[in-house]
C-alpha cells in the first residue's frame, strides 16, 4: 500500500457516540409507554428518522425533531407540550454530554501523527461535529477535518481531490461499513473495519465483503499492524 493519508470515522471509531441514541430512545418509550409498546415506537421513531434524512440530514437536532414527530403521530397529535418539553430536554442532554475516547484512539494518532496526513472524515450536524472533536483533545492530530451531510462515493471523491491525492493513497478507517467502507472501496481506496458492539440499523449491511483492499479489525490499534 502506499498510503498517504489516513481518514477516520468520529462517531464510534474516534468516541463513544451510538450508546447515547439508544438511551434516550429509551427515555423516549418511557415517556410514551401508556401509547404504545416498546417495539411500536421504537418502529415508528426509525420511520420517521429515515423520512426526515433528506430535510435534517444526520445528528442529535434532527433526532430530537423525530422523537416530537413520532409522538405525535403515536398519540395522534395529543402530546401535551409538557412531554414536548421533556423531549427537547433529552436532546439537550444528548448534545451536552461528555466526549469519551474509545480505548487505544489516542495511542493510535500519536504513532501515526508525522508518518501520514491524518483526516477526520464524518458526517452529521456541523455544529455538533466541531463540538465533539473540539471537546474531544484530539484536533492537533488532525490535518483536515471534513465533515458531510452524506458518505457517498462523490463526497469521498471530493475529499482525495481536496487532498491532492489519488484514491489508492487513502485508507479510511470506521465503525460502519455502508458509510465508511464500501464508498471508499467504490472509489479505489483502501479501508478498514472497526466494529462497534452497537450500529444503527441504517448502517447495517447485510452481504459480506470480499476485496483486497479491505481489512477488518477488533480494535483500532490493530490497524497499525497493517501499515
Amino acid at each position: 500500500m502506499n498510503i498517504k493519508v489516513i481518514a477516520f470515522d468520529a462517531d464510534d471509531t474516534l468516541w463513544v457516540n451510538e450508546p447515547y441514541f439508544r438511551q434516550t430512545e429509551e427515555q423516549f418509550c418511557i415517556l410514551l409507554q401508556q401509547y404504545a409498546s416498546e417495539h411500536e415506537l421504537e418502529r415508528e421513531l426509525l420511520k420517521i428518522e429515515l423520512a426526515n434524512l433528506g430535510l435534517y440530514g444526520y445528528g442529535i437536532k434532527g433526532f430530537i425533531l423525530s422523537m416530537i414527530e413520532a409522538a405525535m403521530n403515536i398519540t395522534q397529535n395529543t402530546l401535551s407540550i409538557e412531554v414536548v418539553g421533556q423531549i427537547i430536554e433529552l436532546g439537550k442532554q444528548m448534545l451536552n454530554q461528555p466526549i469519551e475516547l474509545l480505548d487505544g484512539v489516542e495511542e493510535v494518532l500519536e504513532t501515526l501523527k508525522g508518518k501520514y496526513r491524518l483526516v477526520v472524515a464524518t458526517k452529521g450536524d456541523l455544529l455538533d461535529q466541531e463540538r465533539k472533536l473540539k471537546k474531544s483533545g484530539l484536533n492537533p492530530y488532525f490535518h483536515h477535518i471534513e465533515i458531510m451531510s452524506e458518505k457517498d462515493d462523490a463526497n469521498y471523491l471530493k475529499l482525495i481531490k481536496h487532498l491532492d491525492i489519488q484514491p489508492d493513497e487513502l485508507l479510511m478507517v470506521g465503525n460502519s461499513l455502508k458509510s465508511d467502507i464500501m464508498p471508499v472501496l467504490n472509489i479505489g481506496g483502501h479501508a478498514v473495519h472497526v466494529p462497534y458492539h452497537i450500529t444503527w440499523a441504517h448502517e447495517q449491511i447485510e452481504h459480506s465483503i470480499d476485496n483486497e483492499r479491505f481489512k477488518s479489525a477488533v480494535t483500532i490499534k490493530d490497524i497499525l499492524a497493517y501499515l
